[in-house]
């Protein structure tokens, strides 16, 4: 392996605003998977393949990283974003794949507002990446990303409340329906976990 000389500064940022944008097209089509049950609208293929979209671009990140001597931000920030991105997607697919794991059939109103917040999330998200090459109009963005995630906790609380109001409602399904909670809880909060490393580089390098 060796280090380039040459600035490639650009294509960090370049690298950060398509991840962002893949990420908030796996938001897209998950919620349009959870709108549509017991359609299959949407198959569960096309959102494993921008998780797998999402894996080349964290690759191309960290190549990059491990050739370039000098980075247009740290490092280990760098790393840790790139990584904080890929989670979402990551999780995005878990919970959008357990639709058919479980074989779901009917939704649960919950998930589709989790849904809601992911895309507003995700779509803050892409935004704040798009703006971290000038450091400017990073904050608002972090800020209403930062407020969906406090509605995500509520919604996740109110649907986990729900699965057990019923007395009918069997235990494998109150498991299954926990996970893909959860699952879509762990996909906004990895979206807020994006949005504090961005909160850091824009402080650090403001």
């Amino acid at each position: 392996m060796r280090f380039s000389l040459v600035p490639r500064q650009n294509e960090f940022y370049d690298l950060f605003t398509r991840a962002g944008e893949n990420a908030l097209d796996a938001a897209r089509l998950v919620e349009k998977r959870f709108n549509s049950i017991p359609d299959e609208t949407v198959e569960q293929s096309a959102v494993t393949d921008l998780e797998h979209k999402g894996d080349d671009i964290t690759a191309e990140l960290i190549g990059l990283l491990n050739t370039q001597y000098i980075t247009p931000i740290d490092r280990e920030d760098i790393y840790s974003l790139a990584g904080a991105i890929d989670n979402v997607v990551d999780y995005l697919d878990d919970a959008s794949e357990l639709i058919d794991v479980y074989h779901i059939e009917s939704p649960m109103e919950q998930a589709i507002e989790q849904c809601r917040v992911l895309v507003g999330s995700t779509e803050h998200l892409a935004n704040a990446l798009h703006d971290l090459r000038g450091l400017r109009g990073v904050s608002k963005h972090l800020v209403a990303l930062n407020k969906l995630e406090d509605e995500g906790d509520a919604i996740l609380r109110d649907a986990i409340g729900a699965l057990f109001e019923n007395d009918k409602v069997s235990p494998r399904l109150i498991i299954q329906w926990k996970d893909i909670f959860e699952a879509l809880e762990a996909a906004v909060d990895s979206a807020e976990t994006a949005a504090h490393l961005i909160g850091n580089i824009v402080v650090k390098n403001g």
